[in-house]
C-alpha cells in the first residue's frame, strides 16, 4: 500500500539507504529477501482474487467464490464490481480511471472476467491467457520536462541511435533522465528541437518516450538535430542506405560495434556466457583482452585476476562458463555472430537446413532466398557476412577453439519423417 511504501521509504532516508522507486519496486525486492524477518517488517498486504482448485466445493459463479473467500476471512478487493452489460464495463472503468490516485494503492489498469464459470469453462484458454478475462491498461502517466541535448549510440549492427537527454523527471514511479528518439525520421516528423519542452511517458510503462513537443513554449534559441556525417565513435563515414530509416557506421571495426558485438555473442539469447555481462565485457575491452569474439577463448586465468573486483572463483566460473559455451549447438553461434537481419529463429533454420557452418558459408544467396522465413534481403545479409575475409578468419579462429560448428539433433527426436508430405 502506499502508506506502506513512503514509511517504509522514510525509514530508509533516516539509517541512509536508497529509496525505492515505487510501491512495486519495495514490493518486488520485499519478496526476495532471504531472511524472512525483513520482508515481514516491510507491511505488504494481499488481495485474493480466485479460487484456483477447491476439491468439493461447486461454484457457479466468480463473484460467488470472492464472497465465500471473503467469509472464510480471506482479503478480497472490496472494489470489485458484478455488472450485467458492456456500458456498465465502460463507466467502472471510467471511474476506476478517474479515482486511481484516490486509491489505496497503485494500479495501472482494470481486469475485465466473465462471471459464469460454465461460459469460462466454453470459452478455454490460448496458451497464453484465458479467452473469459481481458486487462484494460489506462493510458500512461505524461510529464512536461526539458530536452536538454540530443547524444548518439552506436548499436553493434553500426545503427545510430539518437537519445533524448532529459532534464529528470519522475514519471510512473521512477526518475528518467533519458529517451529513445529512434531515428532521424522520428525527430523530423514530431519537429523536437535541443531546448524544448517536451511530453515524456514511458511506453507500456516500461520505456521512457517522448510524445510530443510543447511547440507555444519553445525558445528562439531551440536548435533542430542533424545526423552527422561521420561517427561519433570512430570518426568513419556515417551513410543512410535507400529504403531504410537508420544511419549506419561504414566501419566494421568501429569500436562502438566491437563492444556491443561482444555483449552480444555473450549473451543468454546466443552463446549464454553466464558472468559475461556488459560491465565485464567493457572491462576485458578496455584491458586489451578481447578484440573479436574468438579472444574470449584465448583468456586465462591471470589475466582475469589482474582487473578489479575479480578473485580466483570468480575468474574460474567465467573461464567455466567460456568453456561450456563451446558445447552450444550451432544456431545459438549464428545467432551470436550478429549477423544482420538474423534473429535467434532465422539461425535455428539456418542450422537445422544446413547441418554445419562450412554449409551456411558456401550456401548462394540464390538457394538461401528459397529457405522458408529468410528470403532475399536476408539471404542477401548471410552471403555479404560470409564473403568478408574478417569474419570467414573469426570463424577459423573460433574452430581452433574447439566451438562446435554443427547443429546437434535434440534428444528425443528423429527424422524418421523427414522429407515425407501429409495431407490432414
Amino acid at each position: 500500500p502506499r502508506k506502506s511504501f513512503e514509511a517504509l521509504n522514510e525509514e530508509r532516508e533516516l539509517t541512509g539507504q536508497p529509496l525505492f522507486a515505487n510501491p512495486r519496486n519495495a514490493a518486488a525486492g520485499s519478496l526476495r529477501q532471504l531472511d524472512s524477518k525483513i520482508t515481514q517488517q516491510r507491511n505488504l498486504d494481499i488481495f485474493i482474487f480466485n479460487i484456483q482448485k477447491f476439491d468439493g466445493f461447486d461454484c457457479d459463479s466468480h463473484f460467488e467464490g470472492l464472497e465465500y473467500l471473503k467469509r472464510l476471512g480471506f482479503k478480497i478487493n472490496a472494489d470489485n464490481t458484478l455488472v450485467d452489460n458492456v456500458e456498465d464495463v465502460i463507466s467502472v472503468i471510467e471511474n476506476f480511471g478517474n479515482n486511481r490516485a484516490n486509491l489505496l494503492y497503485d494500479i495501472d489498469g482494470v481486469v475485465i472476467k466473465i462471471d459464469s464459470m460454465k461460459q469460462r469453462d466454453v470459452l478455454g484458454s490460448t496458451i497464453k491467457a484465458p479467452r473469459w478475462a481481458a486487462a484494460y491498461k489506462f493510458p500512461p502517466e505524461q510529464k512536461e520536462t526539458i530536452l536538454e541535448d540530443i547524444e548518439l549510440q552506436v548499436g553493434r549492427t553500426g545503427v545510430l541511435t539518437p537519445n533524448a537527454v532529459l532534464k529528470p523527471v519522475f514519471v510512473s514511479g521512477s526518475l528518467i533522465s533519458r529517451a529513445t528518439l529512434h531515428n532521424i525520421d522520428y525527430i523530423t516528423e514530431k519537429d523536437i528541437r535541443i531546448g524544448d519542452s517536451v511530453i515524456i511517458q514511458k511506453a507500456g510503462e516500461i520505456i521512457p518516450e517522448v510524445v510530443s513537443v510543447v511547440k507555444e513554449k519553445r525558445n528562439a534559441d531551440a536548435k533542430p538535430f542533424e545526423m552527422p556525417e561521420s561517427c561519433p565513435a570512430c570518426g568513419a563515414k556515417v551513410v543512410r542506405e535507400d529504403g531504410e530509416a537508420a544511419h549506419r557506421c561504414t566501419n566494421i571495426e568501429c569500436p562502438a560495434q566491437l563492444e556491443r558485438n561482444l555483449i552480444h555473442f555473450a549473451s543468454k539469447e546466443a552463446m549464454d556466457i553466464e558472468g559475461l555481462g556488459p560491465a565485464v565485457v567493457r572491462q576485458f575491452v578496455d584491458a586489451g583482452f578481447v578484440k573479436t569474439v574468438a579472444d574470449f577463448y584465448k583468456i586465462k586465468e591471470e589475466d582475469i585476476l589482474t582487473l578489479e573486483g575479480f578473485k580466483e572463483k570468480s575468474a574460474n566460473n567465467i573461464l567455466n562458463a567460456i568453456e561450456n559455451s563451446k558445447k552450444n549447438n550451432l544456431s545459438s553461434l549464428i545467432f551470436g555472430l550478429g549477423i544482420r537481419h538474423i534473429g535467434s529463429k532465422a539461425a535455428k533454420i539456418l542450422a537445422k537446413k544446413y547441418k554445419n557452418i562450412d554449409n551456411i558459408i558456401s550456401a548462394s544467396v540464390e538457394e538461401l532466398s528459397t529457405i522458408d522465413d529468410v528470403g532475399t534481403v536476408m539471404a542477401e545479409s548471410i552471403k555479404d557476412f560470409f564473403s568478408k575475409e574478417g569474419n570467414i578468419n573469426e570463424i577459423e579462429k573460433l574452430k581452433e577453439a574447439g566451438v562446435n560448428m554443427i547443429e546437434i539433433a535434440e534428444e528425443g527426436t528423429t527424422e524418421i519423417l523427414a522429407g515425407n508430405t501429409f495431407v490432414v
